[in-house]
């Protein structure tokens, strides 16, 4: 099935215009939910709001919005107080400056989406992705949208198309905790143990990374346990994997994590000269048969 977009925008840099359509990168739909239901007949319960001070049940039409400013202390807004304190929708992603891509720790990336051309935009649409691509950075601006207005970074890339962009958009500072706030202490690492480290890192490297070696095993298992269910099987329950042993000695992890890892690697290159072993053995009783 075709993509569908969500939206359309226009992305702006300068004097220059390109008109988008915007597609969302990742399938929320793919998440397995599950409902609360009432025990004793399966039904699906509905959801209600309890007053804690009187104890009945408030109906929707009877509810307001209110801010915690103090403990147990409310100001109270209304539907249209609210409504005027939103962000416009712009349809519009203002460029505001460009900066090299490395630049942005991961940690402020929030939701993703996909931007496409639309009519009359293939060429600045390409002309940005290439200069983007090319300068190794990325743009930054902001996008309002849902009454919300964003942080968006867009640069080149998405899945299987290097040439399109991507539309990232990102927290702002007040909503990323600085790894100041943890408690990590000063410690020595010694050469030999750096240089160990160094080794398994480079043992497990890879020269990029492929998503599809990674499968949600979770979800798996949701999905075959739903399925007996619905067949009217019943679930086998199995004891949770124990935890691993307390690592003691740095250096002996280390080594041990290395020859696990030589280990597979030998035994493949001695499958392979097995055959020719066993080929010498057969022949071997032919040799004395002729003596």
């Amino acid at each position: 099935m075709a993509a569908r977009p969500i939206a359309t925008l226009t992305v702006s840099f300068g004097l220059v215009s390109i008109p988008v359509k915007l597609y969302s990168a990742t399938e929320a739909s793919r998440a397995i939910s599950f409902n609360l239901l009432h025990k004793a007949c399966g039904s699906r319960l509905k959801q209600q709001y309890v007053c804690v001070k009187e104890d009945v049940i408030v109906p929707r039409e009877d509810m307001v919005k209110g801010y915690e400013f103090e403990k147990d202390q409310y100001v109270q807004f209304t539907p249209e107080e609210l409504k005027l304190l939103e962000e416009a929708g712009t349809h519009t992603a203002d460029i505001a400056e460009f900066v090299p891509i490395e630049s942005i720790d991961p940690v402020y990336f929030d939701k993703a989406y996909y931007l496409a051309p639309d009519k009359g935009g293939a060429k600045p649409y390409a002309l940005l992705a290439r200069a983007l691509r090319e300068s190794k950075r990325c743009a930054l601006g902001r996008w309002a949208a849902r009454g919300k207005q964003y942080i968006v970074m867009i640069r080149p890339g998405g899945v299987g198309n290097e040439d399109g962009l991507v539309m990232q958009q990102l927290l702002y500072a007040g909503e990323v905790r600085s790894i100041k706030e943890l408690e990590i202490p000063d410690t020595e690492v010694k050469d030999a143990e750096l240089k160990l480290a160094q080794q398994l890192i480079e043992q497990q490297a890879s020269d990029k990374f492929d998503p599809s070696t990674y499968t949600d095993e979770v979800r798996a298992r949701v999905e075959a346990a739903v399925q007996k269910k619905v067949e009217g099987q019943e679930i086998t329950m199995v004891d949770a994997p124990e935890g691993g042993a307390e690592v003691i000695d740095l250096m002996e992890a280390l080594r041990a994590s290395l020859d696990k890892k030589k280990a597979p690697a030998k035994a493949e290159t001695e499958s392979r000269k097995a055959p020719r072993r066993v080929q010498q053995a057969e022949a071997a009783p032919k040799k004395a048969a002729k003596r």
